[in-house]
């Protein structure tokens, strides 16, 4: 029996070529967006699962309000990490993180610059399951001056040797002993680093300060603790030993007044495995992934899935009344419905597996672009069984939705009314091709909408005025390399005729560490007179070679050496601080680290000037508060060209690098290049918009193609006869398009409000956005009828410009 269904399935996919190969491509096309999108999401849910005991590590974060400022932080104080193994049994063991930024590292003669470095606690391996290759994990970090290197790097330091023993040199003047090796860190990880070095290095990592946040500490529950029990007793226990008693000291009040009054200080706890989707804090690790992206990519891929499975939908019920004879016939010989449903069904599944094997051929080879466009390096997994049994049952699935329909339909004929000629296509199948077409386009209008929403934000974005000029600054990195002679250097690059100015400083406007800091307009620390602010380190040159705007007062001078006392603040923080009062020449208490006496020491500035608010984060949040104070912080060196020569120019300036700068590797980016970056998920996202948008027009319109054949065949003597009653060809076009145009344009009006509650979701992401365009949702309606009217036309044309007399001979 399934022998003579496959048989009999086959002539059919034989004798309707065109049919068949249509519902085959846009089967395909529909499976192989939706294998693609599978494998992304099932990369980005398996970040940090590769730890053996991932569902019951935590990371401890931070949330502080004070001062009118709500800030979150991925990152805890530095005694919280012994309290947390002193205090609390429930927790089997504590690791912290320390960040400093990028390291020069050499082992004898050639410096490298490594930016996968951190600072790590001895407890290290008893958290994550890191694979040692050589060393003993419970030693390795345990003594100061220590690291443990990642596989690749002992092969880059030391080839071919053993590398335990070995001496490590960080900015040439910091000595590690290599003590460990590690198998390099799983891709899939919110953390990924080469080099751990010990944390009994940094003095910081011994500071008992409870109100400063540095340190990334993560915990292991014991297996039979209650986390949630634990989460509710972690903060109020360690308030009352620790907290309470520095808020007294420092401030003269408890957290419980503090509270009244508006002041937040918590500790939120997050598990691993919800990190790198569901974290967006500051001071992360690394860019983390959105949960809202695996909900979108994977709608949109099941939407165009659908739309495949949709058209092999219509076309099957059409094309029932030239079956409708078939199923007459075999009723009337003894044939059960059962045996015809079977019979459909099985014609479903063949072309369905078809479609599912070029489906793989497609992913295969479009997987290498589709990485590259996500960020990411996707693998085929060819062997993985639970992979092919996921394609395997999909198959099947896809295979039962798209022939469920047209198997009980077209089964369900009265081979009576059949044989007497009596079928006609019932209305109740023409209204469920129409319901499918305007289900089609509701998608593809949605996508093509959302594609131009994305793009306007991003277009927005590169052309709004961000209160400092990016264009043609180039940033050189790791100015301390360059030690005594970085004056020098600095010199040398203002006198080169194509540099208009250069200066020294470790912040820049753009997404990266930042320096948080308490300052107040008293003496006394009080969350109405103190706000937290960003505090960065520049010099004299910093606001011309931006081009940021001193509205009030003046920038700092190299010819007034008290200025190393004075202050320049923002627009926002002048208002924070002053109101409407003039801010020049008053003064700001800016608090440091924490003496002996557990009181907080600080630092008395004047403020000479503001600068007009510029955007230092990304346009997802508002512009906070920010000053600039004149110290010496080198860690970049950021030069203004006038050059339009810029090889020339960049092999000049490394020249003078090489004369000073001992070894150190050469490396700048510009400026522009790392703003792009801020917004490299939204650019991702909209490159996939528009690869949904034209793949949902392909395989929508693959569908009307094929709908409109089966419609001019069927109507052949009517255009026929239509013809020699005098219609012209245009109005037979007419004639052949007009039920499909007035289904897309309803499929328009359902769309609209759709995309329109879509696009302001999505644009609530950014404090500074664009209104949403109701030009593009036109736009987008105008191109779905173009092109389903061409597609539509391409085929009526054909039909229409039959001779009459061709038409009126046709069966």
């Amino acid at each position: 029996m399934l022998q003579n269904y496959l048989t009999i399935a086959m002539r059919n996919l034989r004798k309707h070529k065109t049919f068949s190969f249509i519902n085959i491509l846009g089967l395909a096309v529909g499976i192989a967006v939706c294998l693609q999108i599978l494998l992304w999401v099932v990369d980005e849910l398996s970040y940090d699962r590769w730890n053996e005991k991932f569902d019951r590590i935590y990371r401890v974060a931070g949330e502080v309000k004070f001062g009118g400022i709500h800030s979150t932080f991925a990152v805890a104080p530095a005694p919280l990490a012994a309290a947390l193994a002193e205090d609390f049994p429930e927790v089997e063991a504590v690791v912290r993180f320390r960040q400093q930024g990028s390291f020069l590292v050499k082992s004898r003669v050639q410096n490298f610059k490594e930016n996968r470095v951190v600072f790590a606690d001895s407890t290290l391996f008893k958290v994550f399951s890191l694979k040692m290759l050589q060393g003993n994990p419970d030693q390795a970090l345990k003594a100061p001056q220590t690291v443990v290197i990642s596989k690749s790097m002992a092969e880059k330091y030391f080839p071919s040797e053993n590398p335990i023993g070995k001496v490590l040199r960080f900015d040439n003047d910091q000595r590690y002993n290599v003590t460990g090796v590690i198998e390099d860190m799983p891709v899939n990880s919110h953390f990924n680093f080469d080099f751990f070095c010990s944390m009994s290095t940094l003095e910081e990592s011994r500071e008992q300060i409870w109100l400063s946040f540095n340190f990334h500490t993560y915990y292991v529950l014991r297996k039979d603790a209650n986390q949630q029990a634990f989460a509710a007793k972690l903060f109020p226990q360690l308030l009352s030993k620790y907290i309470d008693p520095q808020l007294q000291q420092v401030m003269g009040k408890s957290y419980a007044e503090l509270e009244k009054s508006g002041t937040l200080f918590k500790f939120p706890i997050q598990p691993l495995k919800d990190i790198h989707l569901k974290s967006d804090m500051d001071v992360e690790l690394a860019a983390n992934g959105n949960i809202q992206y695996i909900w979108i990519f994977g709608l949109a891929a099941l939407f165009v899935l659908l739309i495949a499975v949709v058209n092999f939908m219509n076309l099957s019920t059409a094309r029932s009344a030239l079956r409708a004879r078939e199923v007459g016939v075999r009723k009337v010989v003894g044939s059960q419905r059962s045996a015809l449903i079977g019979q459909f069904l099985s014609e479903s599944m063949v072309l369905t597996f078809f479609a599912l094997f070029l489906a793989l051929l497609l992913s295969w080879v479009a997987l290498p672009y589709f990485g590259q466009i996500a960020g990411k390096k996707l693998l085929f997994p060819w062997t993985s069984p639970l992979f092919w049994t996921s394609v395997l049952l999909g198959g099947v699935l896809i295979g039962l939705l798209a022939g469920s329909y047209p198997a009980f339909f077209l089964s369900g004929f009265q081979p009576i009314s059949v044989l007497k000629g009596r079928f006609l296509d019932s209305s109740k199948g023409r209204n469920l091709r129409s319901g499918l077409i305007v289900f089609q386009f509701l998608i593809a209008i949605f996508l093509i909408s959302a594609s131009f929403v994305i793009r306007g934000q991003l277009g927005f974005i590169q052309n709004k005025k961000m209160g400092f000029n990016r264009e043609r600054v180039l940033v050189i990195n790791d100015a301390y390399a360059l030690e005594n002679n970085l004056d020098a250097f600095k010199k040398n690059l203002k006198n080169l005729p194509f540099v208009q100015n250069a200066t020294v400083s470790g912040f820049l406007p753009i997404e990266s560490s930042r320096s948080n800091g308490s300052v107040c307009t008293t003496p006394s620390v009080q969350e109405e007179s103190c706000q937290i602010i960003q505090q960065w380190e520049v010099d004299e040159d910093y606001v011309p070679t931006l081009g940021m705007e001193i509205t009030k007062g003046r920038n700092f001078s190299p010819d007034m050496p008290g200025d190393s006392s004075n202050v320049i603040l923002n627009e926002k923080a002048a208002k924070g601080f002053f109101g409407q009062e003039d801010p020049l020449g008053k003064i700001l208490y800016f608090q440091t680290d924490m003496n002996d006496e557990g009181k907080l020491n600080q630092r008395v500035y004047t403020v000479i000037g503001v600068v007009k608010d510029f955007h230092f984060e990304s346009l997802r949040q508002n512009i906070e508060t920010l000053c600039l104070t004149l110290q010496r912080n080198a860690g970049n060196i950021s030069v203004k060209l006038s050059a339009t020569d810029l090889p020339a120019a960049l092999l000049r300036m490394e020249q003078e690098w090489k004369k000073v700068s001992a070894g150190a590797p050469f490396s700048w980016q510009f400026m522009d290049e790392s703003f792009d970056e801020m917004y490299r998920a939204e650019t991702r996202i909209g490159r996939i918009f528009n690869i949904f948008m034209v793949l949902s027009l392909l395989v929508a319109c693959l569908g009307l193609l094929g709908l409109a054949a089966f419609t001019a065949e069927r109507r052949t003597k009517e255009i026929g006869i239509r013809k020699v009653l005098g219609a012209t060809t245009p109005s037979i076009i007419g004639l052949l398009s007009k039920e499909i145009i007035r289904l897309i344009l309803l499929a328009f009006v359902i769309a609209i409000p759709v995309a329109w509650w879509g696009a302001s979701q999505w644009l609530h992401n950014f404090a500074y956005r664009i209104a949403v365009p109701w030009w593009g949702f036109i736009l987008a309606g105008l191109m779905a009828v173009s092109v389903a009217l061409l597609t539509v036309a391409l085929q009526s044309i054909k039909s229409a410009r039959m001779a009459p007399v061709k038409s009126l001979r046709s069966e």
